[in-house]
């Protein structure tokens, strides 16, 4: 099955959607990558999934993504004697320690690690931003605030912290113990939560140990302001909009969003936007116009994967989402600006000779309106590159290891194939034109371009570039 865009989609698995049927739907309407957010799902609940999804991929013959998201820390006020409280602007309230229920003037805060890294001056927002609080006085076990802006808030509501840098890791307990028993699993991402510093990064990885892929959610101002960092450190990452909206002005997060996907891009690591997009359609058909904009935007921004969340997890129509944002994007990529503005924003290739190949590749693919390109990929490092330089033709990625096509399905424009490496440089060509004719990218007649790494095999060598024609019988020629 190949899609007639080169923005993946993920979709998010819930209540809506965790039955083998709505998961066989859903990709056959155009989701590449599966998310399990591990914040509602429970270790035998993931282990079924995965089991179902690697079943659906066994049938169809075609790589398919899983990623399963940690929910980090959830941060939450205690108990209140009643079961709610009115706050009004101006007045005084304390957060501290005490487990006692709270009242209009104070409440439990179970996290010593934030009353410890509080400073006067600092905003706490309660309830996704409903009620905002500034630090005044601050000591180890209490903060007294002053409320800016007063509603009503019950017990357990969220915490966000704009302005503080908790000493703490993102890593909890419990995504630690989610953290292994997904590495267990035949899965492929591992999204952390609410990192903020490149630490919690280096920190997942030594768990991981290179089973997986780890992608950042960048949900904090202050991952923001250490973004290459964190770029450089990890493997992808997710503009996660939902959070990032409460804890910084939500003016600022389009602007933000531009900026994290074209760094990522210049560092040729896959970018995901998330959070939102469809949002409506958790219960309408259709979505509004601002949300087809949206999506739009990611799409010409050159997002290598748009998400829907709550859209396909626990909506009322999951496979209508996926259909509707797989429209958008077929539809955007087939806009004359489209590839205008994805060949401006292309960053330069790195000095390195696989980065040199791949550039060519691309440029005389596009010269000579070649059907495809063609790369052989061990590690998905060339197939990454491939799609750094967003040619308008298609990328196919050849790889001997299975788990590195199924990576690759969060990557742009990447048709991942699982296939035999290559003994030689004759069965390289043959193999490839015979794939790109089955696959339907080539007719017979039409020129590919393929690249490798001589000698066969050796991760990150690409160093040769050949030209071909598809024969009729879908054999080589050389050109």
């Amino acid at each position: 099955m190949r899609r007639n865009r080169k923005v993946k989609i993920l979709a998010t698995l819930g209540p809506s959607s965790n039955d083998a049927e709505t998961i066989t739907a859903l990709f056959e309407a155009g989701a590449d990558i599966f998310r399990i957010n591990m914040s509602h799902a429970s270790h035998d609940l993931m282990r079924e999934l995965v089991r179902t999804i690697r079943g659906i991929e066994a049938e169809r013959g075609r790589p398919i993504g899983i990623l399963v998201d940690l929910q980090g820390p959830k941060l939450r006020v205690g108990k209140f004697k009643s079961e709610k409280v009115s706050l009004k602007a101006g007045q005084s309230f304390t957060l501290d320690g005490d487990a006692t229920p709270g009242d209009e003037t104070r409440v439990q805060l179970p996290h010593p690690e934030i009353l410890q890294a509080l400073e006067p001056g600092h905003k706490i927002l309660l309830d996704d931003g409903r009620v905002q609080l500034k630090v005044t006085e601050a000591t180890q076990d209490r903060a007294v605030t002053e409320v800016i802006t007063g509603t009503e808030l019950s017990a357990r509501k969220g915490v966000s912290l704009p302005d503080t840098t908790i000493s703490s890791g993102a890593l909890t307990p419990k995504d630690r113990k989610d953290l292994e028993a997904a590495l267990a699993e035949e899965i492929d991402w591992i999204a952390l939560s609410f990192i903020q510093r490149p630490e919690d990064v280096a920190e997942a990885r030594k768990i991981a140990r290179g089973k997986v892929g780890l992608m950042s959610k960048i949900e904090k101002p202050q991952a923001v302001e250490r973004i290459d960092e964190i770029i450089e450190l990890s493997d992808a990452i997710m503009v996660a909009r939902g959070d990032l909206g409460v804890e910084m002005p939500i003016e600022r997060v389009p602007g933000i969003q531009k900026q994290i996907i074209r760094a990522t891009r210049r560092a040729g690591k896959p970018v995901v936007v998330a959070t939102q997009m469809l949002e409506s359609m958790v219960s309408a058909a259709v979505p509004t116009r601002a949300e087809v904009s949206d999506v739009a935007t990611a799409v010409f921004e050159g997002a290598d994967a748009v998400m829907l969340s709550a859209e396909s997890a626990a909506g009322d129509y999951p496979v209508l989402a996926v259909e509707m944002m797989n429209s958008i994007a077929e539809t955007i990529e087939r806009d004359p600006n489209f590839s205008q503005i994805i060949n401006a924003q292309r960053a330069a290739p790195e000095a390195t000779g696989a980065d040199a190949i791949t550039a060519a590749a691309r440029q005389i693919a596009e010269t000579l309106n070649l059907a495809a390109i063609v790369c052989y990929t061990s590690s998905g490092s060339t197939g990454i590159r491939a799609s750094r330089e967003r040619p308008s033709v298609p990328v196919i990625a050849l790889s001997p290891v299975r788990e590195t096509a199924r990576r690759l399905s969060v990557v742009w424009g990447c048709h991942c194939v699982v296939s035999e490496d290559a003994k030689d440089i004759d069965e390289m060509v043959d193999r490839a034109c015979r794939i790109a004719f089955s696959e339907g990218f080539a007719s017979p007649g039409d020129r590919i371009i393929i690249t490798a790494g001589v000698p066969f095999g050796t991760p990150g060598a690409t160093n040769l570039l050949r030209i071909a024609y598809v024969g009729s019988d879908g054999q080589s020629g050389i050109f």
